[in-house]
């Protein structure tokens, strides 16, 4: 393996309501991800530097980018999620490496700056238990 740029993503699609993957990749600008663990301070009195236990790994993810109304793309697919109440499927590949959750989206906020954008930032967090792995190369 060699290092790599973040260009050319082959997969970024999320869930619509009806649970059909649509492919975002043209609308989204940038996104963020993160897999982060949690952990338990287990220090005793007897030490002298922290001592931890890893716990429950997590999944969150905020795409951002330009409003799309045509058919199948990100304000199809980002709309409901103020009405709806499921689960969705993110699939985002890059590079022959996947990383497949499922997630809930917490908001849908649209911004006008005052340059005439019209842009969002969409929230996302795990929702089924099942622990976040990159599968690939």
């Amino acid at each position: 393996m060699a290092k790599e740029s973040g260009i050319g993503w082959t997969t970024c699609s999320v869930d619509d309501a009806t649970g059909t993957p649509q492919d975002i990749r043209n609308d989204v600008t940038n996104l963020q991800f993160a897999t982060p663990r949690a952990v338990q301070d287990v220090t005793g009195i007897d030490k002298a530097a922290m001592e931890r236990l890893l716990l429950l790994a997590d999944f969150s993810v905020t795409f951002n980018g330009v409003f799309n109304d045509a058919a199948n793309q990100s304000h199809a697919v980002f709309k409901t999620v103020p009405s709806t109440s499921v689960a969705r499927t993110v699939a985002l590949a890059v590079s022959g490496q996947s990383l497949v959750n499922e997630c809930l989206f917490t908001d849908y906020p649209l911004t006008r700056s005052d340059s005439g954008e019209l842009t969002w930032a969409v929230p996302g967090v795990l929702s089924d238990g099942t622990v976040p792995t990159w599968t690939g190369a």
